[in-house]
């Protein structure tokens, strides 16, 4: 891993604050990021103090008067190369991503083509940050609509993608002329440093302004401090639901923007017209992929009662085929969990599964002995369970897959739309009605939902994200830029007098 550090300048002495070229000086505490995989320290940074902050901020907003002035298409030639310097870093950056969070190497590389991805989606924007042009009802008058860079943007974002997340929000900021500060999780702090050095190499080539991407790591109490920063307009918060909520509070009071991906508590509904070879790969890698520690994992299974017995026979048997171990080994298909905290949250879980009636198909646990000394490895698992169980409705961000049965097609969209999250959701079936009728307003309320595919694994194309506990942000693709962004309505007198709209008449 050494030459991987190397490779992405990593050093101990990286963290704390960094404008873009330059890192600041602080006097706050130090992170040390420990390995999942094999639990081991990989190096220790700095942390942000108060002072630090202030520079930061106000290092940021000198660089918005500048970068909003620059051409959108121009920041979007920037973000280009950024895509082009992403390339070249693709497989050291995803190799720190497994191993630093844990995921699969093949999840780590897709983490990074993920960013690639939103760099090239974020050109091509940079050229079509339309607004509309309305028909005046005064005479001799022309309306119209544009759109302005924001200010800053406050990042918060998660372990479970130390990376791609990050870039969905930064790459739109910038090619809109705003300018990022983002605040990591402090279990990843070298993933979001790489990525800095990266960007900052590619900036200072260009002549972007130091303050444009801003980095500051830091523990909860920095996450705070931004959200209840009145110098940030928009505030981006990836989470948990109970995060989600205490951000949002904070940022409403200050009458601030907030745009928040919050937990998912998701489904699959399969039907007998479904196709159970895709079926089960889809139900199979939804549940365990990144170790169920994806917002988008398939945490319950709706099952036809006519096909339940068969689906759960082969469900099983996949289950058996699964391979735990080191993610930066190919053969296997599931890595650790983050750390021993999220061991116990996952045992936890699986006692009040048990508590309320739950049956275990395949038993869960936590494992040990030769390539498990991290103390972070567990065994996938499945609950057959009843709906109305208080575990189900809630996210266990760990690998517990819930089986449930159900009669009638009404009934399998109540039990998928019976839980407070409403994130990510998917049917399968090769019968039309049912799928139709899924995606209808009647049927899911998610603000993903899918037919023939799983839960996991959305594109950049489309904006991401849920409904209700959720939060209900849109990050990533369709009109998603536009939260990054203020809308301003313009009229245009050039007739010679000064009619009033809605008629209204005020003579000298």
């Amino acid at each position: 891993m050494n030459d991987v550090l190397n490779q992405l300048h990593i050093q101990e002495q990286n963290g704390g604050v960094s404008t873009g070229t330059q890192w600041l000086e602080t006097s706050g505490s130090r992170i040390t990021s420990y390995s999942p995989v094999d639990g081991n320290a990989i190096a220790t940074v700095a942390t942000a103090d108060d002072a630090a902050y202030e520079a930061a901020i106000n290092t940021a907003q000198a660089a918005f008067k500048e970068w909003r002035l620059w051409p959108s298409p121009k920041r979007g030639d920037v973000v280009r190369q950024l895509s082009d310097a992403l390339r070249q870093n693709k497989e050291a950056l995803g190799k720190l991503v497994s191993y630093e969070m844990g995921k699969s190497l093949q999840e780590g590389l897709g983490e990074v083509q993920e960013m690639i991805d939103i760099c090239d989606f974020a050109v091509g924007l940079s050229r079509q940050l339309h607004g509309l042009t309305m028909h005046s009802e005064r005479p001799g008058h022309r309306m119209y609509e544009q759109w302005h860079p924001l200010g800053i943007v406050g990042i918060i974002s998660a372990f479970n993608f130390p990376v791609a997340v990050w870039s969905w929000n930064a790459a739109l900021a910038w090619v809109c002329g705003d300018v990022c500060i983002w605040k990591p999780s402090e279990k990843t702090p070298l993933c979001a440093i790489a990525c800095q050095q990266i960007v900052a190499d590619v900036f200072a080539k260009n002549g972007v302004p130091e303050g444009v991407s801003t980095l500051i790591i830091g523990e909860r109490e920095m996450g705070q401090k931004l959200a209840a920063d009145n110098r940030i307009p928009l505030i981006s918060a990836t989470g948990s639901t109970r995060m989600g909520k205490a951000v949002g509070a904070a940022v409403g009071a200050r009458l601030g923007r907030s745009l928040l991906e919050l937990g998912g508590n998701n489904a699959i509904i399969v039907t007998p017209d479904a196709d159970l070879k895709i079926t089960i790969t889809a139900a199979v890698f939804g549940a365990v992929g990144t170790a169920g520690q994806r917002c988008t994992t398939t945490r319950r299974l709706i099952v036809h009662e006519s096909i339940y017995d068969a689906f759960k026979e082969k469900l099983v048997a996949a289950y058996r085929q699964l391979r735990i171990g080191n993610p930066l080994d190919a053969a296997n298909h599931v890595g650790p969990l983050i750390d021993k905290d999220a061991v116990q949250s996952y045992l936890q879980s699986i006692e009040a599964c048990k508590a309320e009636g739950g049956i275990f198909i395949v038993e869960g646990g936590a494992l040990s002995g030769d390539g498990f000394e991290s103390g972070c490895y567990v065994q996938p698992c499945i609950a057959e369970v009843a709906p109305h169980y208080n575990i189900v409705q809630h996210e266990t961000f760990a690998p517990i897959l819930y089986l449930m049965r159900y009669t009638h097609f009404e009934e399998a969209i109540a039990i998928q739309n019976g839980v407070p999250q409403g994130l990510s959701s998917s049917i399968m079936t090769l019968n039309l009605r049912e799928a139709e009728q899924f995606l209808s307003a009647a049927g899911s309320d998610c603000g993903i939902a899918n037919v023939n595919i799983g839960t996991s694994g959305a594109e950049i194309g489309g904006a991401f994200g849920g409904e209700k506990e959720t939060g209900g942000g849109r990050e990533s693709g369709s009109d998603a830029w536009r939260i990054y962004m203020r809308r301003q309505t313009n009229t245009i007198n050039y007739s010679t007098q000064l009619p009033l709209a809605q008629g209204i008449k005020f003579d000298l």
